[in-house]
């Protein structure tokens, strides 16, 4: 059956997982979250178009430099999953792909900044501490537990 989906030009999930080193479980998933997409068989099983490969590479290697897969999703939107990208899709997705990245980098850049400036201090003082409370802009806003009660919602 394998053999039979991959000469009309479709992957099973098992091939998928296979030359993708993805689990299917994690084939799923990523379905589930709209990163990937199949069609169906006559029977109901998964067929995967060849492009399928690309963007699970891409999706592999976004989460390695530690991308959520919402913001992986998102990344991902100028290409619609079961099909192949244009040349303009790719430049929008590379584009975005560059400010997110630049953005991590600047505020990698500035929490390392800004540890220069605790070195030996050890407090993490949450009214003073530049990376926890810069300028007590928590203390002018509200009063409470409010690192707390962040902390539940994120």
């Amino acid at each position: 059956m394998e053999q039979r989906a991959e000469r009309a030009g479709m992957l099973t999930v098992g091939q998928v997982a296979r030359r993708s080193g993805v689990a299917v479980s994690a084939l799923h998933f990523y379905e589930r979250k709209g990163l990937i997409s199949a069609d169906r068989s006559e029977g109901n099983q998964r067929r995967y178009s060849r492009d399928i490969l690309r963007r699970i590479a891409i999706i592999r290697v976004a989460q390695d430099l530690g991308f959520p897969l919402a913001e992986i999703a998102k990344l991902l939107r100028p290409i619609p999953p079961g099909r192949a990208a244009s040349a303009a899709e790719v430049g929008a997705m590379v584009a975005d792909w560059r400010a997110a990245i630049q953005a991590r980098i600047d505020g990698l850049t500035e929490l390392r900044d800004k540890l220069d400036g605790c070195i030996g201090c050890g407090c993490l003082s949450h009214r003073d501490c530049p990376l926890r409370n810069d300028g007590d802009r928590l203390g002018k806003g509200t009063s409470g537990p409010v690192l707390l009660a962040a902390g539940r919602a994120g």
